[in-house]
């Protein structure tokens, strides 16, 4: 949304970091903390600019700060099987699924044929979240570099699999899982294809280089790693050494093995990559009989909480494949006589923040357990600021479940962040001081726009987070997944994806009670899909909030929402509450992500979609915005309907309309796609943008490329009009060399 003042600014001399730096910083906090602790903090971490509660506009208070123009012609709503970008841009393909990393595996051959071991060294499936580390021309960590670079990316998920029957559309085996169906399970007969699924998922560490115009992954470097589900990790913070962490693998709770279902991430100010476990519970298969053999006090609650009831099947049966504990240990069921003798404790070791070194690829990941097990959609840092805690911000991707911030107990020094940009700099280390020991906190949402931030205390927060948040009185949200911070501002965006009528109900409220909504999250409504009735908030919407005193630890908040997903057809002001067009409207939030720091764009924001609600108009999209500031709207009562009939009147914060000139689309996907994963180069000239699961939802006859939901990207990129559809990462450029979309 537009800005209070309506003189846009025009592209910057951004020849020399300084100058950039200079331009985002109030002169009176460069005095305060010194032009080199300013540097500091930029490494990976937000810097606060326009906090000042004035408007003078003068050097002391930057009042409310400029952000970029757009300029691109939006891109209009289509199903075609290819990304469509603005005039004037190119998209281009940087690595896709089962590409390697090194040079001593083959290329991907397109027919599933790829050994399980092979994925160690190849790029995992669906790509999601993802971040640029800077490289010096001599390998060293750089703030500045755009030419070189490594790229850390989660692996989120394979794509669908029925795990009662076996139906499966696994692009990355030759015919899809082989399975046989025992008892109403698929149960896997071919080991080396759950490897194989076990090695896809987790994370891609590889350098990119720029040579001339081109972007690629330098397969000869000795950054490149991946990590799976099945590396080795150790459990840091809280729960490590908790009895509750004792397994067969590691009797005294102090390791675990792998990370599965990395959605959304997140950096720190030391030049770290954090990724977020997000639906983790359903690789797990727990036996019927199980909950009376559990003697942790809650620990049946807990397990029902996170969604593992009694008999429940793992998502890919991997349990099934073999007696071998590479199998076994995805099944958490009670078995033996102590928690050294099974695997029952397996699950409490998922749902965290994974921290990862990209910059040295023999550190072991750490599982921050101080930060919270829930279904972390993303782990994004507050300013960093000399003197004061460090602080992140973190959504539970589950209907009806919470948003989140950690704060640390230590406070930042900017010798840190310097140490940061040495290459042999114990970053883990570095981690352990901040996100080791804090306070968790979960927010709740106050109808008169106020918000404040509960504590959840110890080890009970750390571990049954959802119970605690439960306890606290937090306000339940409409499916809480990508945070993002406003590099101008500090104030917080995060997505509320969408939401059923079902999923609006208070804990423990009969099926087929109606919906409810309140200030946070307002709209009931129907927005039928064909015949199809899509009831509750299926469209989405924005978050967002300043802290009191611009003060990132604060305990209490000011908050609006900023944005609502809504065909333009909608007539309904009560529904399409934005007034979206043609040209910006959009279905489900989903990827957030602010311009970088240190560019002419800072300050933009992107909001990518992961959509099922409008796909009958137009593939998933990403657009870019120019936010306004919290309490840049007004009051607004939001009349709903729910299936029964029943009127449901909230009062709530909303921010600015929007209009073409403050948000537009960038971007359209391929078929059967989710856009998911962003970042750029210091430069703003290159934008890395993800594309994952294309052909997601179609199921397969893999002897029929007829029958493929999507052939992208073969079909755009690679000459192969029947290709098997992958998970890729583009890169886009301005034919012109400017910095992306201004």
């Amino acid at each position: 949304m537009s800005t209070h003042n309506p003189n846009q600014i025009q592209p910057l001399d951004d020849s020399t970091f300084e100058s950039v730096l200079e331009r985002r910083y109030a002169r009176r906090d460069l005095l305060k903390g010194g032009f080199g602790a300013a540097i500091a903090t930029m490494f990976g971490g937000v810097a606060l600019v326009g906090c000042s509660d004035s408007n003078n506009g003068d050097d002391d208070g930057p009042g409310t700060p400029v952000a970029p123009t757009l300029a691109f012609t939006a891109v209009s709503k289509n199903l075609l099987d290819q990304i469509t970008v603005p005039a004037g841009y190119t998209a281009s393909l940087l690595y896709s699924l089962g590409d390697p990393i090194n040079n001593t595996v083959p290329n991907w051959a397109g027919d599933g044929s790829e050994t399980g071991a092979s994925y160690t060294s190849r790029a995992g499936d669906h790509h999601d979240g993802m971040y640029y580390f800077g490289l010096s021309g001599t390998g060293t960590p750089s703030l500045t570099a755009s030419e070189r670079g490594i790229l850390a990316m989660n692996h989120e998920a394979p794509n669908p699999f029925n795990t009662a029957t076996g139906v499966n559309n696994l692009y990355v085996h030759a015919s899809g899982a082989t399975t046989t169906v025992v008892g109403g399970v698929a149960t896997r007969t071919v080991p080396d294809e759950c490897i194989k699924e076990i090695n896809h998922h987790g994370v891609s560490v590889i350098e990119v280089n720029k040579t001339g115009a081109n972007w690629s992954v330098n397969r000869n470097s000795t950054f490149n790693r991946r990590v799976t589900a099945a590396t080795l990790m150790e459990i840091s913070g809280p729960l490590r050494g908790n009895a509750a962490m004792f397994t067969k693998f590691s009797p005294g709770g102090t390791q675990t093995q792998g990370t599965v279902n990395n959605c959304a991430n997140g950096h720190t100010p030391w030049g770290t990559y954090l990724t977020c476990e997000e639906n983790w519970v359903g690789y797990f298969a727990r036996a019927a009989g199980d909950n009376a053999k559990r003697t942790r006090a809650g620990e049946v609650a807990s397990l029902n909480r996170y969604g593992s009831p009694e008999n429940a099947l793992s998502r890919l049966n991997w349990n099934t494949a073999g007696a071998g504990d590479e199998f076994q240990r995805w099944d958490t069921s009670v078995k033996g006589a102590t928690a050294a003798d099974d695997f029952r404790n397996v699950i409490n070791q998922f749902g965290f923040v994974v921290e990862i070194d990209p910059y040295n690829p023999t550190a072991v990941p750490r599982k921050r357990t101080a930060l919270g097990r829930f279904a972390h959609e993303g782990c994004w840092p507050g300013p960093v600021v000399a003197g004061r805690p460090v602080v992140f911000y973190m959504g539970d991707d589950n209907r009806g479940d919470y948003i989140y911030k950690f704060v640390s107990t230590a406070l930042w020094d900017a010798a840190d962040g310097t140490a940061a940009q040495t290459l042999g700099t114990d970053r883990m280390a570095i981690g352990s001081k901040y996100m080791d020991a804090g306070t968790l906190y979960v927010a709740r949402f106050n109808a008169d726009g106020s918000g404040t931030w509960l504590p959840l205390a110890g080890v009970a927060g750390a571990l049954d987070t959802r119970i605690a948040a439960d306890t606290a009185g937090a306000t339940r949200m409409d499916r809480p997944e990508w945070g993002a911070v406003n590099p101008l501002t500090g104030e917080v965006y995060i997505t509320l994806t969408n939401n059923n009528a079902a999923g609006r109900l208070a804990t423990g409220t009969p099926t087929g009670t109606a919906a409810l909504s309140d200030p946070a999250n307002p709209r009931v409504y129907n927005d039928p899909k064909g015949a199809t009735a899509q009831r509750g908030n299926p469209n989405g919407h924005i978050i967002r909030w300043r802290e009191t005193g611009d003060l990132a630890a604060a305990t209490t908040f000011q908050w609006d929402l900023y944005l609502f997903g809504a065909r333009a057809a909608s007539v309904d002001t009560n529904v399409n509450i934005s007034g979206l067009v043609a040209d910006n409207d959009f279905s489900s939030p989903d990827g957030l992500w602010f311009g970088r720091q240190g560019n002419a764009a800072t300050g933009l924001l992107w909001i990518q979609t992961d959509d099922g609600a409008y796909t009958d108009v137009t593939n998933c999209m990403m657009l870019a915005a120019v936010p306004g500031t919290v309490g840049d709207g007004a009051t607004r009562t939001v009349t709903g309907t729910a299936a029964g009939g029943e009127t449901r009147v909230v009062t709530t914060k909303v921010g600015k309309a929007a209009t073409t000139s403050n948000l537009r689309r960038f971007l359209v996907g391929c078929k059967e796609c989710e856009i998911t994963g962003i970042d750029s180069t210091p430069d703003g000239k290159t934008l890395f943008v993800n594309i994952q699961h294309p052909g997601e939802e179609k199921q397969a006859t893999f002897n029929d490329p007829a029958t493929f939901g999507s052939h992208w990207p073969g079909n755009q990129y690679l000459g192969n009009a029947n290709a098997r559809p992958r998970s890729s990462t583009i890169v886009i450029t301005k034919n012109d060399g400017g910095v992306i979309g201004i």
